[in-house]
C-alpha cells in the first residue's frame, strides 16, 4: 500500500525510507490503537511555521534563503538583547562570564545529583597523575598541586590538557573499579575556570568549537573565560550551559539506578559516560510477526557520519530532550529579564519544527526552526554549515510521544538505555 502524503513528507524530513516508516506506523497503530498521528504532526507543523513566518514578517510563499536569513537574524537580535541585558559582559573576565553562568543556573534546575565523591576523585588523580597538568602548573606531584589548586578545576582540565589516548586507555580505566559506595548525593556545580587555564586550552577550544564542557560523573559544568568572537556567542553559551544542567541531572538519575545491579555498576557507569549505542543491526523477525523496535541513541550520530545506518532506523533520542529543556529554559529567561519576554517566546515549542522551502533554482531545501540548529548555523556561518540534526532527532521523539506520551518515553529510555533499544 502506497504511503500517504503526510507520511512521505515526514520520511523526507527524516531521510528515512518511506516503507520503513510506513511499517513502523502500522506497528505503532496496532499496539496503541491510535491513528492519524503523522497527519496531526504535519498539520501542527504547518500552523506553527505559518505563525512564525508571520511574526518574522514573511508570507508562506518565500524562499528557503529568506526563511533561513530571517531565523538567523532573529537569533542575532535576541543574542544582542541578552548580551545587553547582562551588562555587555567581557567574556574573557571570569567575573563577567559568571553572569551568563548565573542566568543559565536560574533558567535550569540545579538539582541534587548522585556523583563521584571528591575523595575518590583525589585518589584517581594520585594513582594516575596527570603529567601535562602538573607540568603546565609547575607542580612536582598531585599532593602538592591539590594543596593549592581546586580539585574540580584540575579534574575539568583533564578534558582539555591531557592526551585523549592516555585519558581513555589509562586514566579512565580506573573507572572499571568504581563501586556504588564511591558516589554520594550533592548539588551540581557550574563554574568559570581561573584564567590561568586559558594558555593551555587553545587546542580544546579549537577542536570542540566551544569553551564549555562538563563532567557527568562529578556533576560539574565548566567554562573557560574566553570570547570566541562569533555572532550569537551569548545565546550559544547560554543554551549549552542549560543543556548541560539537564543532561547531568538525567545521567545522575541513571547512575543512581545503576546501584540496583551492583555487579554491573562500573560497567554500566562507563557505558553511560561513553554514550554507547547499538552497534549491530537487528536480526529479522520471524515470518508473520511485526513489532516496532526503536533504538535509543544518546548522542548526535550525524555530527560524525551523516550516513550512519542508525540514522535511518526508528529511534528516540534523550539528547534531544536535554536540548528541548534548554530551549524551554531560554524562553523562561524572559521571566528574569522582562524586556526579553516577548522576544524569546518566539522560540517556544520549535525543537521538532521544520519544513522544505524552494531555493533559487526550485529545489527543495529543508529549513530547521529549531533554536539550537539556528544558533549553531549562525556560529558556523562563515563555513557555510547549516545544522538540521537537532530538529530531526526531536521529530523522532515527537512521533513517539504522539503514540505513547512523554512520561512513557522517559520510562522506556531509562529502563533500556544500557541495552540501547526496546520493542513495543
Amino acid at each position: 500500500m502506497e504511503p500517504n502524503e503526510d507520511l512521505q513528507k515526514i520520511a523526507k524530513i527524516l531521510r528515512v525510507d518511506h516503507h520503513i516508516l510506513d511499517r513502523f506506523r502500522g506497528d505503532m497503530e496496532k499496539t496503541t490503537g491510535k491513528s492519524g498521528v503523522f497527519s496531526k504532526i504535519i498539520r501542527e507543523n504547518y500552523f506553527i511555521i505559518s505563525d512564525r513566518l508571520d511574526k518574522l514578517g514573511l508570507g508562506r510563499n518565500v524562499s528557503a534563503l529568506e526563511v533561513y536569513d530571517a531565523l538567523i537574524g532573529k537569533v542575532e537580535s535576541d543574542d544582542f538583547r541578552i548580551f545587553e541585558a547582562l551588562g555587555s559582559p567581557n567574556l574573557t573576565i571570569p567575573e563577567e562570564m559568571q553572569r551568563v553562568v548565573d542566568l543559565a543556573a536560574k533558567i535550569s534546575n540545579r538539582y541534587l545529583g548522585f556523583f563521584l565523591k571528591k575523595d575518590v576523585a583525589v585518589q584517581l588523580l594520585k594513582k594516575e597523575p596527570p603529567k601535562r597538568i602538573l607540568l603546565a602548573l609547575g607542580y612536582r606531584n598531585v599532593e602538592e598541586m591539590l594543596k593549592k589548586e581546586d580539585l574540580l578545576e584540575v579534574f575539568s582540565a583533564l578534558r582539555f590538557l591531557e592526551d585523549p589516548e592516555w585519558l581513555n586507555k589509562v586514566f579512565f580505566r580506573q573507572y572499571e573499579n568504581l563501586k556504588p559506595s564511591d558516589f554520594e548525593k550533592r548539588e551540581m556545580v557550574a563554574r568559570v575556570l581561573d584564567s590561568k587555564w586559558l594558555r593551555a586550552s587553545e587546542g580544546f577550544i579549537k577542536k570542540k568549537h566551544h569553551n564549555v564542557s562538563h563532567l557527568k560523573e562529578l556533576g560539574v559544568i565548566f567554562v573557560l573565560p574566553v570570547s570566541l568572537g562569533i555572532s550569537g556567542e551569548t545565546l550559544r553559551l547560554l543554551s549549552l550551559l542549560s543543556h548541560y544542567f539537564n543532561e547531568i541531572h538525567f545521567y545522575s538519575e541513571l547512575f543512581e539506578r545503576a546501584v540496583k545491579k551492583e555487579e554491573d555498576f562500573a560497567k554500566n557507569i562507563i557505558s553511560l559516560l561513553r554514550g554507547d549505542v547499538v552497534e549491530k543491526r537487528f536480526p529479522e523477525m520471524p515470518d508473520g510477526t511485526s513489532r516496532a523496535r526503536l533504538l535509543i541513541v544518546q548522542r548526535y550520530l550525524a555530527k560524525d557520519d551523516s550516513n550512519d545506518w542508525r540514522l535511518f532506523e526508528p529511534r528516540i533520542n534523550p539528547e534531544a530532550i536535554h536540548w528541548q529543556k534548554a530551549e524551554e529554559g531560554i524562553v523562561r529567561a524572559g521571566d528574569y529579564i522582562p524586556a526579553l519576554k516577548d522576544h524569546l517566546r518566539f522560540w517556544e515549542g520549535l525543537d521538532w519544527v521544520g519544513d522544505y522551502f524552494k531555493d533559487e533554482v526550485g529545489h527543495d531545501v529543508l529549513v530547521s526552526f529549531n533554536l539550537v540548529d539556528t544558533i549553531m548555523s549562525l556560529v558556523k556561518e562563515k563555513e557555510m554549515t547549516k545544522y538540521l540534526y537537532h530538529h530531526q532527532e526531536a521529530l523522532w521523539n515527537k512521533i513517539f510521544i504522539g503514540y505513547f506520551g512523554k512520561e512513557k518515553m522517559m520510562k522506556l529510555i531509562k529502563d533500556n538505555i544500557i541495552r540501547g533499544w526496546f520493542e513495543i
